[in-house]
């Protein structure tokens, strides 16, 4: 029985991956496990400059999963690679994703410029799709020609494999998806969160600060696993399927839908063993339905 799957020319001991945002820098999780036993790790978002994020309160409860809207805070990329980068490959000892956001094409393309520059980095996931950054994010990931100019300019710079992550909060998501592949992405990650907001009872307000944020958790998962299904059958790169993922059994089915590797969101700010409890029952669930190889159901779904 084998978990091993290749992703743009890397060979991953198991298709689970910690979604970018959800675990920090990594690091912050070696005390609780042996974070060498996950496939890789998209890092926290990481911008140009310091970014503090939105004001608090930046977190609402739902009944099936949460509304964030944190802002993508993080230090700058400055000392993502020469700080963060280093504390966590004294405990994880493989290369990772670095997920890149970001207010304008300048910010974009000079964060890539940099973090392409570092051995640890694997991969670049361009996140064009956050739906809680003003004037940024999910400016570009909504306009398939906006898209594309942007994917192109940072395609220019990039140095690593260019995967750009997509956002649930279109027309057309296949549209969206042809853009950014013809501009030159070598994988394309989705979905990000859906655009939600919550009401306090109490006070008639919205809850988060900003009124609106990022609904993530298990309610999402049919539109994820539908959006996987359509991009995969429309482009013929790679995909990276996320978006309420919370167990062996998603991962399956999102695999079966066209991901090879499988992103693990909000569940880690549920459950900081998701993704070790995911890894020790994947074995378990393959048994179940005669799966002998992860890698052979990858795009099962017809």
């Amino acid at each position: 029985m084998s978990l091993e799957v290749e992703f743009l020319g890397k060979k991953f001991k198991n298709p689970i991956v910690p979604a970018s945002g959800t675990f920090g820098f990594g690091y912050e999780f070696a005390d609780l496990y042996d974070i060498n036993i996950l496939g890789s790790i998209s890092i926290k978002g990481t911008t140009l400059a310091p970014r503090y994020g939105n004001p608090l309160p930046r977190i609402a409860e739902c009944p099936a999963g949460l509304i964030n809207s944190i802002g993508l805070q993080n230090p700058g990329v400055e000392k993502v690679v020469n700080e963060e980068l280093v504390k966590l490959d004294k405990v994880y000892k493989d290369q990772i994703i670095a997920n890149v956001g970001g207010h304008s094409q300048y910010e974009y393309v000079e964060t890539v410029r940099q973090l392409s520059k570092s051995n640890k980095v694997f991969a670049i996931e361009l996140n064009i799709s956050c739906p809680n950054v003003d004037g940024g994010g999910m400016a570009f990931g909504v306009d398939p020609q906006v898209a594309y100019e942007l994917v192109s300019a940072v395609r220019k710079v990039c140095k690593k494999p260019l995967i750009v992550k997509l956002s649930p909060n279109v027309t057309n998501i296949v549209e969206m998806a042809k853009a950014v592949r013809d501009a030159g992405c070598d994988a394309i990650s989705l979905i990000n969160t859906l655009v939600g907001m919550r009401i306090s009872l109490r006070t008639g307000q919205p809850i988060i600060a900003v009124k609106k944020g990022g609904y993530s958790g298990p309610g999402i998962l049919p539109v994820a696993i539908r959006m996987v299904y359509e991009v995969s059958h429309a482009v013929d790169i790679p995909i990276i399927g996320m978006g309420g993922v919370s167990s062996a059994y998603d991962v399956i089915e999102m695999m079966m839908a066209g991901a090879t590797l499988v992103m693990i969101g909000s569940e880690n700010l549920i459950n900081p063993y998701a993704c070790k409890n995911i890894i020790e029952d994947l074995p378990k669930v393959m048994k179940e339905y005669g799966i002998e190889n992860l890698k052979d159901i990858i795009g099962k779904a017809k």
